[in-house]
């Protein structure tokens, strides 16, 4: 190998993982989510963002997880870097900081939960395709009321 291909090999060893990074970060979009009808300010709000129906809701199964702080009645949380995709954001008022929602009488949550599309929640949580939303490259602003 003479110097120059010895030049060109490096060179193309130090461009090709920039190069790569660029269409990964081009391929990525952000989630700005606000969340209302927090019925206090007491504890916080944690965001769940799900990216399949396997282990939607479950406590452990996030894709990513983010906080928000209540002010007034809501809070905001964000994800940022989100791959191309279908996803579903589940949200629970932690009033005392909790990591896991409580669960009363009959299964009914005793804090304000919500989800991303703020389906009904009557007969009980949504499944996945209910809450779902897509991700691209554009920014997606969410709002979820919470229900308690």
């Amino acid at each position: 190998m003479n110097r120059f291909d010895l030049f060109r090999f490096r060179s193309a060893a130090i461009i090709a993982p920039v190069l790569l990074m660029s269409a990964v970060a081009a391929q990525a979009g952000q989630i700005n989510l606000t969340v209302t009808g927090a019925r206090n300010a007491d504890g916080i709000v944690r965001c769940g963002l799900f990216a399949s129906a396997a282990g939607f809701r479950e406590p452990g199964k996030e894709a990513s997880e983010a906080t928000g702080k209540i002010s007034g009645n809501s809070a905001s949380c964000s994800f940022k870097a989100v791959p191309n995709g279908t996803y579903a954001i589940a949200v629970f008022h932690a009033e005392r900081g909790e990591r896991k929602m409580d669960i009363g009488l009959f299964g009914k949550p005793k804090q304000g939960v919500g989800f991303s599309r703020n389906p009904s929640i009557t007969f009980g949580p949504p499944d996945f395709d209910a809450a779902a939303f897509a991700v691209g490259a554009a920014p997606v602003n969410l709002t979820i009321k919470l229900n308690y």
